[in-house]
């Protein structure tokens, strides 16, 4: 039974990637920040084969915690960075844990003996902080891939320049050490959706969708959103945490960096798809996910279904 640790693993991605290694028998660990608040975790010891989970304390910025945590785990999944877009503070809030931790963590694998293989849950952020806009110097009709070279916009949400100086940690540390003795591999999910496995308050990705449904802004970044009808490029929470393990399982890979990424609509048309009212647009290709189909074999959920599946759960008064 192989040991997987994953450290933000009892938030909304993470939640779904633990439940994925619980249901194939692995032996879990999931990371929290304060352990005393047991409402933000308990929720992962009903997905099933419970006795496989455990919990543990941890600072990303406390090296010893890494360490201790790291130790004894065969694959790590590093998803625990904030994400957050409205912050008082972003240096303490965002930067620190985002980038200090992911440099923490990198320095911390070097040390580890047993590890054979490191996935990054990085963001479309770190290949175009602009997002959901276009970079400034591509066209509307230019079609993202992993050859792009990431672009930085400094005037962005502070969450998108986390995750992009993250990321440029984890290819420099790739470039610096060609010996390492494991793989390390990265994901870039574009704006991820669908059902919640807690009934968490603090989830971003599940309010971005109750706020599409209501189609009223609550500040002034989402009354742009709306008011320009802003294109998203969407991806099924379940995809994301398949191509996760998917990865996990396979061999060769070390060094790349997949857009995980099915469809991108307009706003107008995502709130329409939540009301259950059918879209006035088309979908598009902005960000390919070709490298993940050739590589991993995915098939990714059309935008509608997980969008059709959240709606429901919310009419019939169930958890998201």
């Amino acid at each position: 039974m192989e040991n997987v640790g994953i450290t933000g693993g009892a938030g909304f991605i993470g939640s779904h990637i633990t439940k994925k290694f619980l249901d194939a028998g692995y032996k879990v660990k999931v990371s929290v920040t304060n352990i005393s608040k047991s409402d933000r975790y308990e929720h992962l010891f009903k997905l099933g084969n419970e006795d496989n989970l455990s919990i543990q304390a941890l600072d990303v910025q406390n090296i010893e915690d890494l360490k201790d945590f790291s130790g004894d785990c065969d694959i790590l999944v590093h998803c625990g960075t904030p994400f957050k877009l409205g912050v008082e503070d972003p240096e303490k809030d965002l930067y620190l844990p985002t980038i200090k931790g992911t440099e923490n963590f990198l320095q911390v694998l070097k040390e580890q003996k047993n590890i054979d293989k490191v996935i990054f849950v990085a963001s479309v952020a770190s290949y175009n902080t602009s997002f959901p806009y276009p970079v400034a110097t591509k066209s509307e009709d230019h079609v993202y891939t992993e050859l792009d070279q990431p672009y930085l916009d400094e005037a962005h949400i502070p969450y998108a320049q986390a995750k992009y100086y993250a990321d440029q940690a984890v290819r420099k540390f790739i470039n610096l050490n060609p010996d390492i003795n494991f793989e390390i591999i990265s994901v870039s999910p574009v704006a991820v959706i669908g059902n919640a496995l807690s009934n968490r308050e603090d989830s971003t990705s599940v309010g971005l969708q109750h706020l599409f449904k209501s189609g009223e802004a609550t500040d002034p970044f989402t009354k742009t959103l709306f008011e320009e009808d802003v294109e998203f490029a969407m991806v099924d929470v379940e995809d994301v945490a398949n191509g996760i393990f998917k990865l996990a399982q396979s061999h060769g890979n070390h060094g790349k960096n997949y857009l995980l990424t099915s469809e991108s609509w307009k706003v107008s048309d995502i709130s329409r798809m939540l009301n259950g009212k059918a879209p006035e647009g088309n979908p598009r290709t902005v960000y390919s996910n070709e490298l993940a189909k050739k590589d991993l074999r995915m098939q990714f959920k059309p935008v509608s279904e997980p969008l059709k599946r959240f709606s429901q759960a919310l009419e019939n008064g169930k958890e998201i």
